[in-house]
């Protein structure tokens, strides 16, 4: 599959999604509601007709118990993988028309790590809540990001910093200044037992 097909890959998502939640025991309206989402959006996500932002996949994921790359389909891969600048999915953080956006470079749900890179903007929207399963790093490429997580403070990071937590310590990013920021998010998958 070519992962630039976003109609393909929507219907995907979206077979995924209704897989994990019928597999968890769920009604459409159980997981809509523990997710925060509408049912309807949901119903449209199942089917492949929306795409869910990067928040309503942590949100879904939270939700079912998994981590969000489960959420997304396992493309048949070989031992090595190259991602080129042009490639990758894009995800929006949320809904919202100014949200700033991801591009995933790896999260299949038969490998360990998912790799997301965000490019930040001023004027985009960045403050939603997170937190999903696994742990995290963040690493700062270029520029400057407060990081809040929720009890345990916040931290002022700059380029070449990184910061790792516990992905389930609910956390957002804050943009510092009006200079654009790069980052690379990478999630770690919980060890199964």
């Amino acid at each position: 599959m070519d992962v630039r097909d976003d109609d393909q890959l929507n219907q995907l998502v979206g077979a995924t999604v209704r897989a994990l939640r019928e597999k968890a025991g769920l009604s459409m309206r159980a997981l809509a509601a523990s997710a925060g989402v509408s049912q309807p959006f949901l119903s449209q996500v199942e089917r492949g007709v929306s795409a869910p932002s990067m928040s309503t996949v942590y949100r879904l994921a939270t939700a079912l118990g998994v981590v969000p790359g489960d959420l997304l389909p396992t493309l048949p891969h070989d031992p090595v993988t190259v991602v080129r600048a042009s490639e990758g999915q894009f995800l929006p953080v949320t809904e919202r028309v100014e949200a700033a956006r991801g591009r995933i470079l790896m999260s299949q749900s038969d490998r360990m790590l998912e790799l997301i890179e965000y490019r930040i903007e001023p004027g985009q929207y960045l403050e939603e809540w997170f937190e999903s399963q696994g742990e995290m790093a963040l690493y700062v490429v270029q520029g400057s990001l407060d990081v809040e997580l929720e009890g345990h403070g916040s931290w002022r990071l700059h380029s070449r910093d990184l910061i790792y937590h516990p992905g389930l310590v609910r956390h957002r990013w804050l943009l510092v200044n009006d200079r654009p920021v790069q980052v690379l998010l990478v999630v770690g998958r919980p060890v199964q037992t």
